[in-house]
């Protein structure tokens, strides 16, 4: 246990350590890439909390993942806040909505947990559009270059903001692994494992799986306010479903239950539809081939597979 342990954490920081090195050789085109996929990662890290390890399957974390943005671009836009304590806000509101949709979703199970998920989430999206004269509806509203500042951290600087994603990832990452390594963390994965048995060893299981979503919606929030900073745009399409089925399929092409496996699966997904759009008008068809042929032959997705094969150690 000790020596996976720690080959685990050095695993995991030799990973942070190339992607600091990696971004002083990156063409621009690709630096700005992988600052996007940092983002898209931490909340897919966020999203695994809640499906790869706790076992719940929620089709409405794009909700959360809205919370942040809007909480903080709404903070900036109208209340005239500084980044800083408008980060706060956009945490806050990813908090108080994951612990109040947690609170009446988690009253149901299986099936009816992910409709209720994405009910929730397709509410949000409508209010968003209907509130358009705040929100600016699906136009969105873009946050002015000189509102993206931290104290002298220009965020809109191509290096300053690689630096900040690769710090907000490297914080959900070992967040994750040191999380599921404590007794909270063991809890949950045995929830996943039997619901009914850990709950016959003493354990409020709607309780541990209420701070689940809290957690997961979080880290999720804390992703989408980082995105609206960062890349300074703001906008509902980040609110529609297709932003709670990306998460779903980063983590299970990664290895659903794998510390790293949704960082490996947003960096394949984002570029196996990068590449495939420069060959072909149809580069969601290529997609969904490899989807398919990952599911047939790599169904613990690709981290996974590789835990189940060669080392066992993996988290």
């Amino acid at each position: 246990m000790r020596g996976g342990g720690a080959r685990a954490w050095t695993l995991h920081l030799a990973v942070l350590v190339l992607l600091l090195a990696v971004q002083f050789v990156l063409p621009a085109y690709h630096h700005g890439n992988l600052a996007r996929i940092m983002v898209l990662a931490s909340y897919a890290v966020g999203y695994n909390i809640l499906f790869g390890y706790t076992g719940l399957l929620s089709l409405g974390h794009a909700l959360f993942f809205a919370a942040g943005m809007y909480g903080l671009g709404l903070a900036i836009k109208l209340g005239g806040w500084a980044a800083g304590p408008a980060i706060v806000a956009g945490l806050g509101a990813g908090l108080l909505l994951s612990l109040a949709v947690g609170a009446l979703a988690l009253r149901t199970s299986g099936v009816a947990f992910m409709i209720v998920t994405l009910m929730f989430a397709q509410a949000g999206y409508l209010a968003i559009l209907y509130f358009g004269a705040f929100t600016r509806g699906d136009e969105g509203f873009v946050i002015p270059r000189e509102a993206r500042m931290i104290m002298w951290l220009d965020l809109a600087d191509a290096a300053t903001r690689y630096f900040v994603a690769l710090a907000l990832f490297a914080l959900c990452l070992l967040f994750c692994l040191w999380l599921m390594r404590q007794p909270l963390g063991r809890a949950l994965i045995a929830i996943r494992e039997n619901e009914e048995r850990t709950e016959m060893l003493g354990y409020d299981t709607f309780r541990l799986k209420l701070v689940a979503v809290a957690i997961s919606g979080t880290m999720s929030a804390a992703a989408g306010a980082a995105y609206a900073l960062l890349f300074g745009y703001v906008g509902a399409s980040f609110a529609a479903v297709q932003y709670s089925i990306l998460p779903l399929l980063w983590v299970l092409v990664g290895g659903a239950g794998t510390v790293l496996g949704p960082f490996l699966g947003t960096l394949f997904m984002f570029y196996l539809i990068d590449i495939a759009s420069g060959l072909t008008t149809a580069y969601m068809m290529i997609a969904g081939v490899v989807l398919v042929m990952i599911t047939l032959f790599a169904r613990s997705g690709l981290l996974g597979e590789a835990r189940r094969r060669l080392w066992g150690w993996l988290p």
